[in-house]
C-alpha cells in the first residue's frame, strides 16, 4: 500500500512537471504515460513488464504512436544480438564452463576475496572496452553467479559491483558502449581520439570505483575471503577437475575466444569486406549462435527456450518504443531546448548542464535513448558555431557513469538482473540499488566533469 501510494504521488507531481513546461496533449500524455512506466518500474520492479505493456496499450490506444513506429523505435538490432548472446552464454554454462573460468581466476589471483573482487571488476571493464558492454555482462555475471552460487554467498553485492565496472569500462573505447559509437559516428571521432581524450578518464572514474565498491560491500567481500580461505579437499579438487572433460572444456574456449575475438576485430572484418558499420557486431552474435545451437542439435530448442531470457527482451523492446514516442512528439526536444536556455553562454555552464542533465535522463530512460535525444542537439549548436568537442565526450561519460544511478539507467543493469532473477537467485530491489548507485555514479561524474573541464583549453576549437 505505501509504495503504490509512492508511486501515485510521484506519478502525479510528473504530470504537474510537463503542464507547467507548457507542453502540448500529446506531449503531456505521452510524458506521463513514459513516467508511469519507468515509475512503475522503479518501485515495483518484478511487475516491469505489465506497466510496460499497459503502458504501450495507452500509447496506441491515444494514437500516440502505431505500428510502423514502435517497430522503427524498438531497438531490434539490438534484441537480436541479446538473443544470439544469450544463446552463445547458454552453450557454455550447459557445459560448465564458466565453473571451470572460476576455478582458473581463482588459482590466478589467490585465496583472497579482495583481490578476486578488484580482478573481477577490472575483467569486467576490460572486457567491456574491447566487445560491448553487453556481451561483457553476459559473460561476467555468469561467471560471478557461479562462483557466488558454489560458495553459497549473496550473489547481488557481487552483480551491482561488476555492472559497475561494465558500465565505466564501456566508456573508453569506441565500441564499448552503443553510445560510443553514435558519438563517433556524428562528431567524426577516430579510435584514436577514444585513446586520447575517453580512455584516461575511465581508467581514473574505474580506480575510484573498485576502492568505493570495497568499501560499499566490505562485508559481502569480506565473507567471500572467509569462502576462499577454507580448505579445499582433495577430493573437491578432483571434482572440480573432472567437472569438464578436456573435449568439451577445449569447444569451449574456442567458442568464448572465437566470440570475443570476432567481436573485438569487427571493425576490421566491416572494412575487408566492404558491409555496413557494426554490422559484424550483430553478424558475430548470431553466427556464434547458430554454431552453438548446431554443435549442441539433441537439445537446441530447450537452450533457445530456457536459456533466452524473453521477459528481459520484452520489456527492452517495449522500453525503446515508448522513449520513441518521447521523441515522436518533441517531448525530449523540448527539454534539451529549456537546457540549453538554462546554460546561457558559457562553455564551461553549457558542458555541466550538458553532462548533468544526459547523466538523470540516462538513468530513468537508459543511457543509449537519452544520448540518442541530445544528439541534434549538440549538431545544431555547432552548426551556429558553438563550440561543441567537450560536449560530445560530456555525454558519453554521463551516460555511461550515470547508467550505474538505477536499475534502467543502462541495457547492462537490466541483462544483469534479468540474468539473477531467472536462475532465481535473488531479487534487486530500488533500495539495494540506489544507494552505492547514487555514491558510484556522482563521484565518477564529478571527475570526468572535472577532467574535461582542466582539458578545455587544450580541445579544438
Amino acid at each position: 500500500m505505501k509504495r503504490s501510494f509512492v508511486y501515485m504521488v510521484a506519478l502525479l507531481i510528473s504530470a504537474l512537471i510537463t503542464a507547467v513546461l507548457g507542453l502540448t496533449l500529446e506531449q503531456t500524455l505521452s510524458a506521463t504515460i513514459f513516467m508511469g512506466i519507468v515509475l512503475g518500474t522503479l518501485v515495483f520492479w518484478k511487475f516491469r513488464l505489465a506497466f510496460a505493456l499497459i503502458g504501450m496499450t495507452s500509447l496506441i490506444a491515444l494514437g500516440l504512436i502505431d505500428i510502423p513506429e514502435i517497430i522503427e523505435f524498438a531497438g531490434l538490432d539490438i534484441i537480436l544480438f541479446l538473443i544470439g548472446m544469450m544463446i552463445v552464454v547458454g552453450f557454455l554454462e550447459e557445459r560448465h564452463f564458466f565453473e571451470h573460468l572460476v576455478q582458473r581466476i581463482v588459482d590466478l589471483v589467490g585465496s583472497s576475496g579482495k583481490r578476486l573482487a578488484v580482478t573481477l571488476m577490472v575483467l569486467a571493464a576490460v572486457f567491456a572496452s574491447l566487445v560491448d558492454e553487453v556481451t561483457s555482462i553476459l559473460f561476467m555475471i555468469s561467471t560471478v553467479l557461479h562462483l557466488t552460487s558454489k560458495r553459497k554467498l549473496n550473489p547481488l553485492p557481487f552483480v551491482i559491483m561488476i555492472v559497475f565496472a561494465t558500465n565505466i569500462g564501456s566508456s573508453a573505447t569506441v565500441v564499448g558502449n552503443p553510445i560510443g559509437i553514435m558519438v563517433a559516428m556524428r562528431a567524426g571521432l577516430t579510435f584514436t581520439d577514444f585513446l586520447r581524450w575517453a580512455t584516461p578518464i575511465a581508467i581514473l572514474a574505474l580506480c575510484a570505483t573498485i576502492p568505493l565498491s570495497l568499501k560499499l560491500f566490505s562485508r559481502d567481500v569480506k565473507k567471500l575471503d572467509e569462502e576462499l580461505q577454507k580448505v579445499i579437499t582433495e577430493e573437491e579438487k578432483v571434482e572440480e577437475a573432472g567437472s569438464i572433460e578436456k573435449k568439451e572444456q577445449t569447444i569451449c574456449w574456442i567458442m568464448f575466444a572465437g566470440t570475443i575475438f570476432s567481436l573485438v576485430m569487427h571493425s576490421s572484418i566491416e572494412s575487408l569486406l566492404g558491409l555496413q558499420k557494426n554490422a559484424m557486431l550483430l553478424g558475430t552474435s548470431l553466427g556464434a549462435a547458430g554454431i552453438a545451437l548446431l554443435m549442441d542439435f539433441e537439445r537446441a530448442r530447450e537452450i533457445v527456450e530456457k536459456r533466452v531470457d524473453w521477459w528481459t527482451l520484452s520489456f527492452f523492446i517495449l522500453l525503446f518504443a515508448s522513449v520513441g514516442t518521447l521523441r515522436l512528439v518533441g517531448v525530449t526536444g523540448v527539454l534539451a531546448s529549456q537546457m540549453n536556455v538554462l546554460a546561457g553562454k558559457s562553455e564551461v555552464t553549457l558542458m555541466i548542464v550538458f553532462m548533468w542533465g544526459v547523466g538523470v535522463l540516462s538513468a530513468f530512460m537508459d543511457n543509449v535513448l537519452a544520448v540518442a535525444t541530445f544528439i541534434p542537439i549538440v549538431q545544431d549548436l555547432q552548426a551556429i558555431g558553438v563550440p561543441t568537442f567537450s560536449l560530445w565526450w560530456g555525454m558519453l561519460f554521463a551516460g555511461t557513469f550515470f547508467g550505474n544511478l538505477t536499475m534502467i539507467g543502462s541495457t547492462a543493469n537490466i541483462v544483469a538482473i534479468g540474468m539473477l532473477e531467472r536462475r532465481k537467485l535473488g531479487f534487486l530491489s530500488l533500495s539495494d540499488w540506489i544507494k552505492p548507485g547514487a555514491v558510484v555514479s556522482i563521484v565518477t561524474l564529478v571527475i570526468a566533469t572535472v577532467m574535461l573541464y582542466l582539458q578545455m583549453p587544450l580541445m579544438p576549437r
